[in-house]
């Protein structure tokens, strides 16, 4: 279909139906054109498996590539001998790899998934990319804003099949949540409210002065990152809580529950974002708490939104949320609408006053419920079909996510220019923005 009979297609459609679509499109298009050229090194048919590397395979990584299962696993690699050697025994004809820039080398591989420690994210996911294959990559989708503008250039030009860890966005319960925002069950949404309970941050400075383990190629898992001393601090579960690696229960958690709104609204970057409370910026730990005010641009004949974040156990006040519902929701998402309120979290959601929606009628299911978040990335790398989590969406939502801690570390209420990436106004933000590299590594 032609881009001009594509967009009176759309246009002719219901307002909530053609937003999604609209969005979708733009992923159709590119993946097309993609279509030439499936699969790295050679061109894949529907039935046939995908040629799979993993960089990164304990932990999440071995979540994610337990749902790959079905495909092809040919490479591996970790830093950790040990994760690496229990990887292998499961998938004995992959080939195994320290260094993943090795591992890009090897013939025949169709696709990379990344799932590494953030500060990596960036390195791995461009070259892989660079190198021809289609990338899954874990959230959030770089350590800075610049690294995550780069991926997104990078995808588009190399014309990839890309995807986000963002599994909840691929179960029903999102879903329905989006029909409901954009089908007006709750009028227009000019406000949003989203917390999560994680902590992290509460030590001030890492342990140090103890050995490197032996099976722990230390100097690769910096990668990118300025040489420091080894810390069990750091790994293998703890890197969150640093800055150099990190970014804090914000990163973590933000591109899961940032996603429902941004896909609701259809939110890209925010105008301004502003730290409304939270502790005195440190030079190494993230914040154990923060509550951040993000203020998005009115989009088509949606009014502009207001979206705050908070963490570490902060939640919206009283007036906002029903005591009784904040006390039952350790984390969710609430959308305030001229009409009523919409409540949510992962699988569960709730349309507030509950008695003035007694006897409501759903509008009709129209986003049509996904195949699988990971079965829909590794199908699509052999058809050429839209994903709905590709770098395009998720570098914004990526990039959104990054600004409350740029915003946290330089003390400005920062006034955003995603055309130039930088501030508009506070000049110490650029530090925080862009990413630093030792000597030896580059995007």
């Amino acid at each position: 279909m032609g881009s001009e009979m594509l967009r009176n297609v759309l246009m002719n459609l219901p307002m909530n139906r053609r937003s999604f679509l609209q969005h979708t499109a733009l992923g159709v298009g590119s993946l097309c054109i993609a279509n030439i050229s499936l699969g790295g090194s050679r061109r894949i048919s529907p039935n046939e498996k995908l040629n799979l590397a993993v960089i990164g395979v304990a932990h999440q990584g071995a979540s994610d590539m337990g749902q790959l299962e079905s495909e092809n696993i040919v490479a591996l690699c970790d830093v950790d001998a040990n994760y690496l050697t229990a990887a292998a025994q499961k998938h004995p004809g992959a080939k195994t790899y320290s260094d993943f820039r090795r591992l890009l080398d090897q013939k025949g591989i169709d696709a990379v998934l990344v799932a590494t420690p953030d500060h990596t994210h960036a390195v791995a996911a461009v070259a892989a990319m660079k190198s021809g294959y289609h990338v899954y990559c874990e959230k959030p989708l770089t350590r800075t804003i610049s690294e995550c503008r780069k991926v997104m250039e990078t995808a588009r030009k190399m014309k990839r099949v890309t995807q986000i860890g963002t599994q909840i966005h691929g179960g029903d319960n999102y879903r329905r949540v989006v029909e409901l925002v954009q089908s007006n069950a709750i009028g227009p949404v000019s406000e949003v409210h989203v917390w999560v309970e994680a902590v992290y941050g509460t030590k001030d400075r890492p342990q140090q002065g103890v050995p490197v383990p032996s099976e722990l190629h230390y100097n690769l898992w910096l990668g990118p990152v300025a040489e420091r001393p080894y810390s069990p601090d750091y790994i293998p579960a703890s890197w969150r809580n640093w800055w150099a690696f990190g970014g804090g229960s914000l990163a973590d958690f933000g591109c899961h529950f940032m996603d429902l709104p941004h896909w609701a609204l259809d939110l890209r970057t925010p105008l301004t974002v502003e730290v409304l409370d939270g502790p005195p910026p440190r030079n190494e730990a993230v914040p154990p708490w923060m509550i951040v005010r993000y203020e998005y641009p009115a989009r088509k004949s949606q009014p502009p939104a207001v979206l705050t974040w908070y963490h570490g156990g902060r939640k919206p006040s009283a007036d906002v949320l029903a005591p009784e519902y904040a006390a039952k929701w350790n984390s969710g998402v609430l959308f305030v609408g001229k009409n009523g309120q919409l409540l949510s979290d992962y699988g569960r959601h709730l349309l507030l006053p509950e008695k003035q929606f007694e006897g409501f009628v759903r509008p009709a299911p129209f986003i049509p419920n996904s195949i699988g978040h990971y079965k829909e990335w590794a199908q699509a790398c052999k058809t050429g079909a839209a994903t709905t989590c590709n770098f395009e969406y998720s570098g914004a939502l990526t990039e959104s996510v990054l600004l409350g801690n740029v915003a946290h570390r330089c003390q400005c209420k920062i006034e955003w220019d995603t055309k130039h990436l930088r501030s508009r106004n506070c000049k110490q933000a650029e530090e925080f923005i862009q990413h630093h590299y030792r000597k030896g590594w580059k995007l």
